[in-house]
């Protein structure tokens, strides 16, 4: 499996509806942050090309300096293959393990690509001259959190273009003051890309999106399509992103039942090593079996985890899990007593 949720496959090979799957493979938030239900939206119209509320309310939630501004794209991941499409790095350089997304975009590109093992003393490597570098703050799939000053002086200092992806930042207690987005203007050449998805719990809603300074931004709005955002998507998240007490709340909890998770892994003696983590979810290294071995064993019970051997650098013995709600974990610790 590639990405993480792919319940409908596993649900029809093991002969279940999907509803009935507890998928611990998706890193998103368990809890929505709006009711979609009770949402009002005119389909009718258009949208509004230039995303003008959705962007006022994106400045509300993620402030940015004065000169810089920020495009949406259809989800992160249509954010990501925009904006490499845009540079078209010679040579890309990725903190790895990082989401395997990068590295297929950029080798659809055909950039050359280069892999930094972020487990290993990363910070003393040296980075090419006038490269590309991409690092995701909280690092996927292990979670770490990282200050980025001594690297963000680092890539400057070789004159590289630079994207922080801050997709589950948002989870993190130190968000506010771990962001690089008041930096922007002051480092040339620095992107942040966002995905909304998994914060707001809301994965089929496909909002992401990229800022910089407001040049780059319009070099960029050049190559892209009108209305990339359904009316849905917008009126959604444009809600979502004022509703500060989901954001408090959803962080509190977040650390709470990571901990209860991370607790109960750590009891487990399935695993040699489980790592710390500041996002919604944690890995883990399996002591004597393999992932997916143990996607076997909790086939029975319906439960679908993340194997990450397509992650570079790791093997099928790391297992990726998402932080869920604590009767799921209640659920899979019992399951994985029988293991």
């Amino acid at each position: 499996m590639k990405h993480g949720g792919n319940i409908y496959g596993f649900a029809e090979r093991i002969g279940c509806r999907s509803d009935q799957v507890l998928d611990f493979s998706a890193n998103i938030n368990p809890v929505q942050a709006i009711d979609w239900r009770t949402l009002q939206f005119d389909p009718s119209p258009y949208a509004d090309p230039d995303y003008s509320a959705l962007k006022e309310a994106l400045r509300y939630r993620y402030p940015l300096p004065n000169d810089t501004d920020l495009e949406p794209f259809n989800g992160a991941s249509a954010a990501i293959f925009a904006l490499l499409r845009r540079l078209h790095p010679e040579e890309v350089v990725l903190y790895t393990p990082m989401y395997v997304e990068y590295a297929r975009i950029a080798r659809q590109l055909d950039c050359r690509i280069r892999c930094i093992d972020r487990f290993g003393r990363f910070e003393q490597t040296e980075i090419p001259p006038h490269s590309t570098v991409i690092f995701v703050n909280p690092a996927t799939p292990d979670g770490a959190l990282y200050d980025l000053h001594e690297l963000l002086a680092q890539w400057q200092a070789a004159r590289c273009t630079i994207l922080i992806d801050e997709s589950f930042l948002d989870f993190c207690p130190a968000a506010a003051t771990t962001s690089i987005a008041d930096r922007i203007g002051q480092i040339p050449n620095l992107y942040l890309i966002k995905s909304l998805s998994k914060f707001y719990g809301s994965a089929g809603v496909r909002i992401g999106f990229v800022a910089a300074e407001k040049t780059a931004i319009t070099k960029l709005q050049r190559l892209e399509p009108a209305w990339k955002l359904s009316s849905f998507d917008i009126a959604y998240m444009h809600q979502a992103l004022y509703n500060d007490a989901f954001a408090d709340n959803t962080r509190r909890q977040t650390t709470q039942l990571r901990e209860s998770l991370r607790q109960m892994l750590e009891d487990s003696k399935l695993f040699d090593r489980v790592y710390p983590s500041q996002a919604n979810f944690i890995l883990v290294r399996l002591a004597k079996i393999d992932g997916h071995a143990l996607q076997r064993h909790l086939e029975k019970a319906r439960i679908l985890i993340r194997v990450c051997d397509n992650f570079e650098g790791l093997d099928k013995r790391y297992v990726r899990f998402a932080v869920k709600d604590a009767e799921s974990i209640a659920r899979l610790a019992e399951c994985l007593q029988h293991v």
